[in-house]
Parts: C-alpha cells; sequence; structure tokens
C-alpha cells in the first residue's frame, strides 16, 4: 500500500466494560492480527484484560480494541503506530510454501527481514520494552531424519530460511544494543480450528477421498496446538528469562504421515481401509503428476515434491523453553481434531 496508511479505530464494546483499571492495562501491538494466529492472539490478549492494536494489511479484518491498516512492506510505518505501546507481538510476514522457488529472494528479504528490522528499530526509538518474534522451524537448515532441538542450527539452504533466519539475529542483536527484553519463537507447524495450508489440503483430500491410504513410513512431523503456542508467546513477552533467547515450540509428539491419515479419517467418520498404497506406485504415481505439471504449469494433487514432503521428516524438540520457562504443551493434534473439522464443517456450510 503506497502513501501514508489510513488509520482505522474502533471500540470492542464487548470489551470495553473491564474490571482493570485502564492505567494499569498492558497495551500491545500484534502485527499480522488478521491471521489464523494473530486473530487467537488478539483473542486472548483482550481476554486478559489487556488493549490489542491490531496492524492488518487492509481494513475489514477488524480483531482488536484498535486497528492500524499498513503494509510492512512499504516501509511506511506510521509514527504514532508504537504510541503508548508496551510490547510488540510480531506475526506479519510472508510464508514458506510449497512453491518458495517461485518466490523471489528478495520478497522474502524485503518482508520478513527488512519489516521486522524497520518495526523493531522504531519500537526502540518509541521506548517500547518487549517485542517478540514469530520465526519458524525452517531458520534453521532441515536436520533430515533426526529430531533436534535449538542446539541443532546449521545456516537453512533457501531464501525463505535465511530471511528468518537473518530477523532472528537482528531482533537478539537489537535487544541486547538497546536493553530491550526480546524473544524468538520457531513453531512447527500449527494446528486449530480455521487452519489453513498443508493440514487444511490433506483434511479437505481425505474428506473427499482423493489422499490414498498412506503406507506407514515410521517418518516424524513435529506440530503444536495453536493455543499452546499463544501460550508460549504470552511467557516469552512477560517471563524475564525469555529475554534474548529463542525457542522451538512443539507438543512434543512427532506424527507419521500414516498416524495423520488415521487420525483425520477417524475424525471425518471414514473407515480407514485396510490396505495401503505402495510406494512403487505412489512413484509412478508422482512421475505422472511431474509431467502434467510440465505440461499445465499447473501444481497437480501428486507429484515428486508433493511426495517428498509426505514422507518426509521434520521433528522438532521444545526441551529448552520447557526447562527455562515451565511451558508445557495441554493440547495434541487427536484432542483438537474434532474441533478442526466441525470448524470446517461450519465455514463450508
Amino acid at each position: 500500500m503506497a502513501g501514508t496508511p489510513d488509520i482505522l479505530v474502533a471500540m470492542d464494546h464487548q470489551n470495553s466494560v473491564q474490571t482493570v483499571n485502564i492505567s494499569q492495562q498492558a497495551h500491545y501491538l500484534v502485527t499480522g492480527a488478521g491471521g489464523f494466529i494473530g486473530k487467537a492472539l488478539c483473542r486472548f490478549l483482550q481476554e486478559r484484560g489487556a488493549s490489542v492494536r491490531a496492524l492488518l494489511r487492509r481494513s475489514g479484518e477488524y480483531v482488536g480494541d484498535e486497528s492500524v491498516i499498513c503494509d510492512l512492506s512499504e516501509k511506511n510505518l506510521p509514527g504514532s503506530l508504537m504510541d503508548g505501546i508496551d510490547g510488540v507481538f510480531h506475526l506479519a510476514g510472508i510464508a514458506h510454501g510449497p512453491d518458495i522457488a517461485a518466490v523471489p529472494d528478495t520478497l522474502y528479504r524485503r518482508i520478513n527481514l527488512d519489516a521486522t528490522r524497520s518495526l523493531l528499530e522504531l519500537a526502540a526509538q518509541s521506548h517500547v520494552e518487549r517485542f517478540v518474534y514469530f520465526s519458524s522451524v525452517k531458520a534453521a537448515a532441515h536436520p533430515g531424519e533426526r529430531c533436534v532441538d535449538e542446539a541443532w542450527d546449521e545456516p537453512p539452504a533457501d531464501a525463505y530460511g535465511r530471511s528468518k533466519r537473518d530477523a532472528e539475529q537482528f531482533v537478539i542483536a537489537t535487544g541486547k544494543e538497546r536493553g530491550m527484553h526480546v524473544c524468538n519463537l520457531r513453531p512447527c507447524l500449527v494446528y486449530g480450528p480455521g487452519v489453513k495450508g498443508n493440514l487444511s489440503r490433506m483434511i479437505h483430500a481425505i474428506e473427499k477421498g482423493f489422499f490414498p491410504p498412506f503406507p506407514e513410513l515410521g517418518n516424524k512431523r513435529s506440530m503444536v496446538g495453536l493455543d499452546d503456542l499463544i501460550d508460549a508467546a504470552w511467557l516469552a513477552m512477560n517471563d524475564t528469562r525469555a529475554c534474548g533467547r529463542t525457542y522451538i515450540v512443539s507438543d512434543g509428539l512427532p506424527y507419521s504421515t500414516r498416524d495423520l491419515y488415521i487420525a483425520i479419517s477417524n475424525a471425518l467418520e471414514k473407515q480407514v481401509p485396510r490396505w495401503t498404497v505402495p510406494m512403487l506406485l505412489l512413484h509412478a504415481g508422482a512421475g505422472v503428476g511431474d509431467l502434467l505439471v510440465r505440461v499445465s504449469h499447473r501444481p497437480m494433487p501428486l507429484s515428486s515434491s508433493v511426495l517428498q514432503r509426505l514422507r518426509g521428516w521434520a521433528c522438532y524438540r521444545s526441551d529448552r523453553i520447557h526447562r527455562e520457562l515451565g511451558w508445557a504443551p495441554q493440547q495434541t493434534f487427536a484432542d483438537i481434531l474434532p474441533c478442526i473439522v466441525s470448524a470446517r464443517f461450519g465455514q463450508a456450510r
């Protein structure tokens, strides 16, 4: 969005009458507030009596007590953005996706790194004391077929990971230089009602009968529940022990693709076939998908890249945040899956 951003201010009448003293009330800025995680975080903060200034890319996504419409990639932050703010939860960014090669490296850098730098510099100049950055486990190289914690910190190979890693490093360096409380969070794949992305596509495919009975390959993929991630973010913002730290956030229960297939099928009340598709046949189907991609220039439900993701590992541990902050996940995918499915059918109606 070019030029000076419009500012929308709206009062949430349901939350305007509170028992807390307004002068004692904490004020938070949440970027990416219109997203899956951002909306839930804003609700969480308001339920605890905090005031929320929601930074959004477009109007019509109101979720906070006050909304600021601004495109971070345009470097046009209003000078008043941080007025009265006690802490910043920075979620906005361009996400990692299956077509990462189609996204210019410069776009990842401009949105994930440069925008974070501008936001944090404005926060420091405005004497905001606390800043929590939502990064990604992809800020480190893929660990292969093993389950790792923060000690695994090899540099990432792709532009998305590099942009997240560079932003993390800037956050920590600025915190040290300016005496700010800063913390990086590296969530695994997040699940919860309203989830989008690969997990939503998998649920849709199983629901429609397009997803084949995947064999058990013993791969391990980590995830985390939405509510648990928000609890971790609250600790990262308010616990002094989190200052200058980077934490992986996972529910501690790695899932194989077969595990997910069975759990989703059960939640959808679909019978799980006793047979599975042999890997040889899946590879053949992926080869056909590759050919169709080259001919049509459109993504296919099954291709070599899709198959690699389905059979691949992405296993991470949250030992550090548990040890240092006492955080422990309260949810599992199986616990939340009925709510995810119910919300999906509600959206369909």
